[in-house]
């Protein structure tokens, strides 16, 4: 007898799973998954998942994840348990959060989360998280390649700021905003810090570097500095916050640069109000010659405070559409709301030689159609730069001679000496 006819195709293992309250609520997670994982994902309730994880069937489970909003506030402990289960058993955890508050979100990512995604979700993050997830053995490998690299910086180097804050100084605000993605805007905060921080053999300013994108600040991987918890103390305080818990949470490279660095765990860029920013900026400004800002590419509630407070606003762009139309939209929303557009100093990332003719034409056509000047040209650093990054070091320490090191040297100098001669007219 043929038993070819009773054979049924073995269902697919569930490699990943949405866990919710109702999952109806998220109906654009529910699309992102199936576009991701076809057949191989299942749905859990909260009151399913902890008794899931527990079974054989979770064995195959790579990833899960838990959809939250504001209505689950309230069982966050339950959420919590879930978060940890997974962990223990191995399983990456994305957080896919809409309307939770800064505080809930936290506490969320402090149990465990791997990753944070808004909802409603934005096109690819989903994707792009799930990729991030699936790099970071790799990424941790070249981590630790660089970390015992001889030319990394040796660890003693970083440690809390030593001086007592006296509130003596009145600090130049130098923030940089990159226009797009890959404009160089961190590269750019960095060097120019460390510049200013070494520009004068004797009696050189105190310059201090506030990495304020909480989500992807790169600047402690630039300087190969910790993440402490100190920073997420600090902002999740600011209103009893003073000059000491700044610089407390501080930490600094090679004896001379002073850096706030963005926490250890990815936070909701409203966790801090514009009063906070305000505050921040005044302690550092009241502590520090030059205060260099890495800003997130989102204009938030606060950006308004640090354009306000800045003595001048860079922004770094590229010789592409995308800077042009972001440029549009930025000065369109500036003018709109009165706020001081003129501050806005444009930096084009990897300028054209000057013996590329038609490079320099396309810029000159790309500034007059924005009606904009574009001040500042950096030229491409080539490999260099990103050995400087992954070495956890400035470009000054590795390459010395570098184009785009010599550049920003000159910036650093002009900045130091323009301030020099205010201070002396003031006298």
């Amino acid at each position: 007898m043929s038993t070819a006819g009773n054979l049924q195709p073995e269902p697919q293992a569930i490699v990943a799973c949405t866990i919710s309250r109702d999952v109806q609520d998220f109906e654009l997670l529910i699309d992102d998954m199936e576009r991701e994982f076809g057949e191989s994902w299942g749905d859990l309730s909260f009151d399913e998942a902890t008794d899931y994880l527990d079974q054989p069937d979770s064995a195959t489970l790579d990833l899960i994840a838990v959809a939250v909003n504001a209505q689950d506030e309230g069982d966050l402990g339950r959420i919590a348990e879930i978060i940890r289960a997974a962990k223990a058993r191995g399983v990456k955890v994305i957080l896919i959060a809409d309307r939770v508050s800064p505080a809930g979100l936290h506490r969320l990512l402090r149990f465990g989360a791997d990753d944070f995604v808004p909802y409603p979700l934005p096109e690819g993050a989903l994707r792009e998280a799930i990729d991030r997830l699936r790099a970071e053995p790799v990424a941790a490998a070249s981590a630790a390649i660089v970390h015992f690299s001889p030319a990394a910086p040796p660890e003693a180097t970083a440690h809390t700021p030593t001086f007592k804050a006296k509130g003596d100084r009145n600090g130049v605000v130098l923030p940089v905003h990159g226009l797009a993605g890959g404009t160089g805007a961190t590269t750019f905060a960095v060097n120019l810090a460390w510049e200013l921080a070494t520009v004068a053999k004797t009696d050189a300013p105190r310059v201090c570097l506030l990495d304020l994108d909480f989500q992807y600040g790169s600047v402690a991987t630039y300087l190969d500095l910790t993440r402490k918890d100190a920073v997420f103390e600090l902002l999740s305080d600011m209103g009893a916050a003073d000059s000491d818990t700044l610089l407390g949470a501080m930490l600094t490279y090679s004896e001379r640069l002073h850096v706030l660095t963005a926490p250890a765990d990815m936070l909701p860029l409203d966790i801090v109000t514009a009063d906070d920013i305000s505050r921040l900026i005044a302690m550092a400004q009241a502590n520090f010659d030059f205060v260099v800002i890495d800003m997130p590419k989102t204009i938030v509630a606060w950006t308004e405070t640090v354009l306000n407070a800045a003595h001048v606003y860079f922004a770094t762009i590229e010789i592409d559409l995308r800077s042009a139309q972001n440029i549009m939209r930025l000065v369109r929303a500036l003018k709109a709301e009165t706020l001081p557009h003129e501050k806005l100093r444009y930096v084009l990332n990897r300028a054209p030689k000057f013996t590329d003719l038609s490079g320099r034409s396309r810029v000159k056509r790309m500034a007059e159609s924005l009606d904009i000047k574009i001040e500042v040209q950096m030229p491409d650093g080539g490999t260099q730069v990103t050995q400087a990054s992954d070495h956890g070091q400035p470009l000054s320490e590795i390459a010395a001679k570098n184009v785009l090191r010599r550049e920003i040297q000159k910036i650093a100098k002009s900045i130091y000496d323009l301030n020099k001669a205010v201070e002396t007219g003031k006298s």
